[in-house]
Order: C-alpha cells, then sequence, then structure tokens
C-alpha cells in the first residue's frame, strides 16, 4: 500500500517552487501526495517547509509542527527549511519532531525520510549553507497542478540587510544553469501551463557567480523564446535591477507581464540607511518613471516594514508622502518583527506594538485606495485574463498586470486566456463579463 506524504507550505515563492520539486521526488518513488487543505486523508509522512522571515513566521513554524502532530499522532513529522536551518536548537525542544532538515537537504529528502522508515535513522543535523557554491538542482519538472507554474532560477542573498536572516537560512548566491532553467520550462509548456512566475532569494542577482557574462534579463530573452509560454512574470525584484538598458531590452519581449513587484521597504532615505537597503528615495522615483514611461499599463507593487528600529515621526510621514507620491497599486504593509541573529534585533529605540499598529493601518488605508482607482480605470474596458480557479461557476484569474477579476460562466475557462469587458469594482478585484 503507497505510503501518503502532506506538505505543508509557510513562506515564499521560492518555498512553494520546492514543495513542488520535494513532491515530484516523493512522487518518483510511488508515494502519493495530498494537498495542504486535504484534512481527510491520514498521512503516513508530514513535511512542513518552514519560514523564518520573523519572528512570527518562526511561531506559525512551530505551531504548524505541532498542530500536525496533534492531528496525526502515528505520523512521521519532518521539520524542513529555513528555519530548520537557522534554529535547529528550537526545534529539538519539540518532542514531536522526527527528522529536522535544513535547506541542503531538501534535494534528497526522500533519502532522509527512507532512512527513518527502515532504519530509525534520526537526522538532526544541517549543513551549513554558507559554505555551498552551487545551485542545488532538483532534476526532473516540478510537479504542479496549476495554470501558472513557479520557476526558481537562484538561491542566496549577498546583501544583508539590517533586519533579514535569510542570507544566513540560504547562503550566497548561487545561480541555477540556464539550459536547466530552459529545459524545465520547456516541459511546463509542453504540459499546457501559460504562465511561469520567474522567482529567486534575490533574482537581481542572478548571474553575478557566473564566470561568463550571462544576467537575468540574458535568461528572460531565452525564456521569452518558448512556444506555448504566454506569460512571463518576474517575482519580487531589487529596485537597483531597473535601469534604462534593463528596460530598453525587457520592453522587447511580449511575454513580460507589466506588473512589477519593487521590494522597497521604506520611503525615507534614514530608515533605509539603517536597513541597509542600496538606493536613496530619488533614485526610486527614477526606477519608477523609467517603467511607467515604458508600459503606459504597468502596474507596481511594494512591500513596506512599518516601526522599524528608530522610526520617528517624521522618517513615517516621509515614508507616507513618498507612498503617496508613488501611488503604488498594491502595498504589503509588515510590522517590524525583531529577528535573532540580525543587526536591527540589538538596535535602539525599538517602536512599540500600538505605533507599529497605528502606522501599519494608515499605510493599508492608502494602498486600498490606490488600489481601487487604478481598477477604476478599467471599468468598460476589455482586457485579457488567464483564468486559474474555478468556484461555482465563478472564475477568477489575473490580467497580464496582475489585476485579478472574476467571470461567471458556464463555459469552461480555467488555463485559458479569455478577453472580457470590466464591468464593476468590487473590494480588490474586478468582475468582468465575456
Amino acid at each position: 500500500m503507497e505510503k501518503i506524504v502532506k506538505f505543508v507550505t509557510l513562506g515564499c515563492k521560492v518555498n512553494q517552487y520546492e514543495t513542488n520539486a520535494m513532491a515530484q521526488k516523493f512522487l518518483e518513488n510511488g508515494y502519493k501526495v495530498t494537498k495542504d487543505q486535504d484534512l481527510n486523508e491520514k498521512p503516513d509522512i508530514c513535511i512542513i517547509n518552514t519560514c523564518t522571515v520573523t519572528n512570527m513566521s518562526d511561531r506559525k513554524s512551530r505551531q504548524m509542527l505541532r498542530k500536525m502532530k496533534e492531528k496525526n499522532k502515528d505520523t512521521i513529522i519532518v521539520a524542513v527549511g529555513c528555519y530548520a536551518q537557522v534554529s535547529k536548537e528550537e526545534l529539538l525542544k519539540i518532542p514531536e519532531i522526527d527528522l529536522i532538515l535544513g535547506n541542503n537537504e531538501k534535494v534528497e529528502i526522500v533519502k532522509y525520510v527512507e532512512e527513518y522508515i527502515n532504519k530509525n535513522v534520526r537526522r538532526i543535523e544541517t549543513e551549513d549553507v554558507m559554505k555551498a557554491n552551487e545551485f542545488s538542482e532538483f532534476g526532473n519538472i516540478t510537479f504542479t497542478e496549476k495554470t501558472r507554474a513557479v520557476i526558481k532560477i537562484q538561491d542566496g542573498c549577498d546583501r544583508f540587510c539590517s533586519y533579514c536572516i535569510i542570507p544566513y537560512a540560504r547562503g550566497r548566491v548561487r545561480s541555477r544553469n540556464p539550459q536547466s532553467i530552459i529545459s524545465e520550462i520547456t516541459k511546463i509548456a509542453d504540459k499546457g501551463i501559460k504562465e511561469v512566475v520567474i522567482t529567486g532569494i534575490h533574482i537581481a542577482s542572478y548571474g553575478k557567480d557566473f564566470k561568463e557574462d550571462y544576467k537575468l534579463i540574458d535568461l528572460l530573452e531565452e525564456i521569452n523564446k518558448i512556444n506555448g509560454i504566454c506569460r512571463i512574470r518576474l517575482g519580487s525584484i531589487e529596485p537597483l535591477l531597473i535601469t534604462e538598458q534593463f528596460v530598453e531590452r525587457l520592453k522587447k519581449l511580449e511575454k513580460i507581464c507589466h506588473h512589477f513587484h519593487l521590494s522597497l521597504q521604506s520611503g525615507c532615505d534614514s530608515t533605509l540607511k539603517r536597513m541597509n537597503r542600496r538606493y536613496t528615495t530619488d533614485e526610486l522615483k527614477k526606477i519608477v518613471e523609467l517603467l511607467r514611461n515604458a508600459y503606459k499599463d504597468v502596474n507596481l507593487t511594494t512591500d513596506i516594514i512599518v516601526g522599524f528600529p528608530g522610526e520617528t515621526e517624521e522618517e513615517f510621514n516621509a515614508t507616507y508622502k513618498f507612498l503617496e507620491e508613488i501611488k503604488f497599486y498594491k502595498m504589503h504593509i509588515f510590522k517590524y518583527s525583531p529577528r535573532k541573529g540580525t543587526k536591527a534585533a540589538i538596535m535602539e529605540n525599538q517602536i512599540s506594538a500600538d505605533k507599529k499598529e497605528e502606522r501599519s493601518k494608515k499605510l493599508i488605508e492608502l494602498s486600498n485606495k490606490n488600489q481601487s482607482i487604478f481598477n477604476n480605470k478599467y471599468i468598460g474596458k476589455e482586457v485579457e485574463v488567464l483564468f486559474e480557479e474555478e468556484k461555482e461557476c465563478i472564475y477568477k484569474g489575473h490580467t497580464q498586470n496582475y489585476i485579478m477579476v472574476c467571470c461567471k460562466s458556464n463555459e469552461k475557462l480555467e488555463n485559458q486566456i479569455k478577453k472580457v469587458i470590466c464591468k464593476k469594482v468590487i473590494n480588490d478585484y474586478i468582475l468582468s463579463e465575456l
């Protein structure tokens, strides 16, 4: 009887990709894989792909590990990923966990699980990712059931922002061989997937570790040639990637989605400096201008941290004013959470929870306002939507510039690109008709 493996994924798109890749490994070895929401089947093995971006992420990882064991007493519980990589000592205090594997161990996860099952070898060691100097290849096409596929092109980060633990969880920049990426995307296209999301820990650094001069834009030009792929969407990018030369080459690629998620974090120069971000607000304004001149329908989103240590009222107001001027479509607002092991965690003038909450609410209101104004510009207009999922004949999908659109239809629309007329804005999406 085949064993059932359940995956629970916390955190970023890189983790989503790696969960799919690990799932593929288990499928190839005769296991059955269940989705996160599959609660009816009792898994033999439960793998939690953990996140460690903030203390809250750590807590969620611990809670999920305990929750899975409570629901499934006889299940083998495996902690894998970033939290397992940097906080093994904390996980060792949780007796419910059977295996602790870091990020380098993901590639051979089946071997470690089977060693535990067959030989009772309980692995709790994690390799030092800082010593890794090559991209870890998972091999075959990654398992996906969605209309878009996440493609990991690099790992690691060399930036060492003062609030971020990820370089210690992921190691230095390692770029994936371009032929491997092209091969995987070609196979994905053959399966009928129309959109790929290019992701990594710091994709702006792609190619930095290659001996030859080969950068992200070179890779994107190659992906653009692949038959069957209709959309290429970039994951979160460092703003400094956007130069005149980069945009000139990028706008020639007809498959690139006109949606860019700029990893900003603050709109105040002094705060950016304490964060060890390597750009100024003036540079950011020029970057935004470059993109808006290149694409008239461009949709810009971002991440913002509020309540960073030492953030005064004047600094927050500077951020608010900057964001009000730039008018990002959507801002993901994070209340700063001290992460043990980072410089920011021991900085003076930590901000109170109440103050963080107050600032967060202000920026969320601004984000919602911007999104509503942007969406309303499309009412009465025709847009192309890649429909991704269906519930009770209501199909949901996104335009190429990442507006969420819903459409009621008796016709099967999933994984199809259809032209629809935008009729009404409802909350964060647009209701449309064929």
